[in-house]
């Protein structure tokens, strides 16, 4: 009898690889090799994969359990990156939160998300307390993550000590919409693991990589598309915890940095050093952007001065993971304005308003479909409905798609600002400031701007009755309710606002004017 014709039962041979498995894998092959620096803390791949079980083992000594949401409010950091990883191989559920939220923009997300517990740094506790949900919440400091993660005698995970499969949640990343109230997409360890192989085969990652993360880890691009698909390939990573132009530069060419990721503000202030000409950057030879659109003048600046650096744009939004077409160096004289082309795991059509596929060339707004999409919304099950049809995720974007499959972004369908590469939901500025009694009308829009792209910019009717206000009361207004990069850069009082034969507001003609 063959083997074939056993009555043995076939044996169960699905793979499921988590995002914490990418970390044991690389310590397999780079052992001694350096991942990741902060400070004067130096990980190896094998003490980083160590670490991050220690951290895992730290967490579910808290007293929480698979599955439940833990919250990092915090700036970049190596303890960021091993919470985040932590929780992955914990099988609990990572929750960044932008360190600038606060009052109630904080305690909204920690209220959706249901966090049983925060990390945060340690001038940051004091927000957390300060939010109904955060007080009620068990809080801690990132430090504290420091002592479990440096043991010397910490064992490797057990077989079986850590039950976490790839359809798992990772992680919620809550991202802004054309409402005040931000929506968590949810992230499986496989939508992310195939949102690193599409970086990975875009992007030219090596392990010769020596590459600076300066922006925000909370943002999914400096992490899932940057950061761990990095960590994947072997990389040496040196984190920051800010994007400080001249510090960037000494460290370019201090370290020999050859590989560098930042939103085009970012860029925007490299070119404008007066260190960018006197340094020594002939190692820098990969430059990442994205989030927003590169002014033509500042590429074609960077590009004079660094002959040899070669510029990709990233294009993408967190419900993706956030990564969905790639720009490459040698496709930017051909196609200048363009997105790019989709990456490896991203499927893409151009619809109208109706549904139906629009022509090369027409506009229209861009779906995906894809492994690495979203689950929906947490606790959200309209906005889902909404967003998904039939398996395909409606982006809110604005292209159009030539014969060759590179896109072009026009414009949002959403009224999403997009501020230095970070999204600000119109509406939710808007809100603040109808809050002041002597507003009558408000629209608030995203202007061109040299520095952040596009600025939030308000246009204010106030009413007759009331006294006079100020852009200086309006912009206090605002600042004491949101986040300071959702603060308006200019307030323009007018006496109507443009609107259509339905009173619809015409945000476009604002934008024009």
């Amino acid at each position: 009898m063959t083997t074939n014709e056993t009555n043995s039962p076939a044996p169960d041979l699905h793979f499921s690889s988590t995002v914490a498995d990418i970390v044991r894998r690389s310590a397999g092959r780079f052992g001694n090799d350096v991942a990741v620096e902060f400070g004067d803390r130096i990980w190896t791949y094998s003490a980083l994969d160590t670490a991050v079980t220690a951290v895992a083992r730290e967490l579910m000594s808290l007293g929480v359990q698979q599955g439940d949401r833990i919250a990092a409010y915090g700036k970049n950091s190596d303890l960021y990156l091993l919470l985040y990883l932590g929780c992955a191989r914990a099988g609990l559920i990572h929750v960044p939160v932008n360190y600038q939220l606060k009052n109630d923009e904080l305690d909204y997300i920690l209220d959706n998300s249901g966090a049983k517990l925060v990390f945060a740094d340690a001038d940051l506790l004091d927000a957390v307390a300060a939010t109904t949900t955060g007080a009620g919440v068990q809080s801690k400091d990132f430090a504290t993550l420091l002592e479990s993660a440096t043991a010397t005698d910490t064992a490797p995970a057990g077989t079986g000590e850590f039950d976490v499969v790839d359809t798992d949640v990772a992680q919620l990343l809550y991202t802004s919409g054309t409402t005040s109230a931000p929506k968590g997409a949810i992230m499986t360890h496989r939508a992310l693991v195939h949102e690193y192989m599409s970086a990975l085969m875009s992007l030219d990652f090596a392990p010769t990589d020596r590459v600076v993360h300066a922006l925000p880890l909370y943002h999914s691009a400096q992490m899932h598309v940057f950061l761990i698909p990095l960590l994947a390939i072997g990389a040496h990573n040196i984190v920051v915890p800010a994007p400080v132009p001249d510090q960037l530069l000494a460290l370019f060419e201090e370290r020999e940095i050859n590989s560098f990721f930042a939103a085009p503000t970012v860029w925007v202030a490299l070119a404008n050093s007066p260190d960018l000409d006197t340094r020594n950057l002939e190692s820098l030879r990969k430059a990442y952007y994205g989030a927003s659109i590169m002014p033509g003048p500042v590429l074609a600046k960077l590009r004079q001065r660094l002959p040899k650096l070669g510029f990709y744009n990233c294009f993408g939004q967190s419900e993706m993971g956030p990564l969905c077409t790639v720009l490459r160096p040698e496709e930017h004289d051909d196609h200048a304005s363009s997105a790019g082309r989709s990456v490896f795991f991203v499927e893409t059509r151009v619809v109208d308003g109706e549904g139906n596929d629009v022509g090369v060339g027409e506009q229209g707004e861009i779906l995906y479909r894809s492994p690495q999409l979203c689950q929906g919304y947490w606790n959200k099950p309209e906005a889902t409905a909404e967003a998904f049809d039939n398996g395909w995720f409606h982006s809110g974007d604005l292209v159009t798609v030539d014969e060759s499959g590179f896109i072009e972004v026009i414009d949002r369908v959403k009224d999403v600002i997009n501020t230095g590469g970070v999204l600000v939901a119109s509406r939710q500025v808007e809100d603040a400031i109808f809050e002041l009694p002597q507003v009558a009308e408000v629209a608030v829009v995203g202007v061109a701007d040299e520095k952040w792209i596009e600025a939030v910019t308000a246009f204010v009717v106030t009413k007759p009755e009331q006294p006079e206000i100020t852009e200086a009361d309006v912009l206090a207004h605002v600042k004491d309710r949101l986040a300071g990069f959702k603060v308006p850069k200019r307030v323009d009082f007018v006496t109507e606002l443009p609107k259509n034969s339905a009173g619809k507001i015409l945000k476009r003609q604002l934008r024009e004017a």
